[in-house]
């Protein structure tokens, strides 16, 4: 097992056998403000959308040294659209990229809208989770194609923390939410199939805070 824990000094530092994630350290992918912060009774990474759009697989923070096929990831996470800049549409997308290619151009991604988890409108709170494998397969050639197979439903709120817990075998996964037994989403059918491996990276989406603390990784 390898931890990411986020430390007072910060940092996001890994045990065991790699080096520390610092805000001056981290590969990003985008145009991203990196930083520590405490949130929520936590020290967190702290992580800025600063635009322009960057293509459907959005902003990363690549984990250094990270090598992931199968296995569990968890991380507590929490977004918010930003106080300024976001545009309506702004949901405080955030999640993690797994799988991701070494040119960072393709991954699997699973990601949250945290404002849907408890939005007055049905259809929305149907997309708080969302299941996309960029470039192919975005999230909008995924809904269009395939209505309600690779997003759902879970109880969330923006700027809260959500513990999410990915779980992944072959080319299947199992999205969890908050610590529940079911999974919130079930993808049967990963779009890079059942060999592929690659980086794990904290991702966020356009016009958004988020903050990320507590990150597990489990190979398998």
């Amino acid at each position: 097992m390898v931890r990411f824990a986020a430390v007072a000094a910060l940092s996001l530092g890994l045990m065991a056998a790699a080096p520390s994630l610092s805000p001056d350290r981290v590969e990003t992918v985008g145009n991203l403000a990196v930083e520590a912060a405490r949130f929520e009774g936590r020290a967190a990474l702290k992580v800025t959308d600063l635009g322009p759009p960057n293509g459907h697989i959005e902003k990363l923070i690549v984990l250094p040294g990270s090598d992931f096929g199968d296995g569990e990831i968890e991380v507590l996470v929490a977004g918010s659209p930003a106080a300024s800049g976001a545009n309506a549409g702004a949901r405080g997308f955030v999640g993690v990229a797994f799988r991701l290619a070494a040119d960072r151009k393709s991954a699997e991604v699973v990601y949250l809208r945290p404002t849907n988890g408890r939005a007055e409108d049905q259809e929305r709170r149907n997309h708080a989770v969302q299941y996309q494998s960029p470039p192919d397969w975005p999230w909008d050639r995924l809904r269009r194609e395939t209505p309600s197979r690779y997003e759902s439903y879970a109880d969330m709120e923006p700027g809260k923390w959500i513990r999410l817990r990915i779980v992944v075998q072959g080319d299947k996964a199992r999205v969890f939410v908050n610590g529940a037994d079911q999974p919130a989403l079930i993808v049967g059918d990963l779009k890079g199939g059942a060999g592929r491996r690659g980086a794990i990276a904290l991702w966020v989406g356009p016009g958004t805070v988020a903050h990320f603390a507590d990150l597990t990784v489990k190979p398998r």
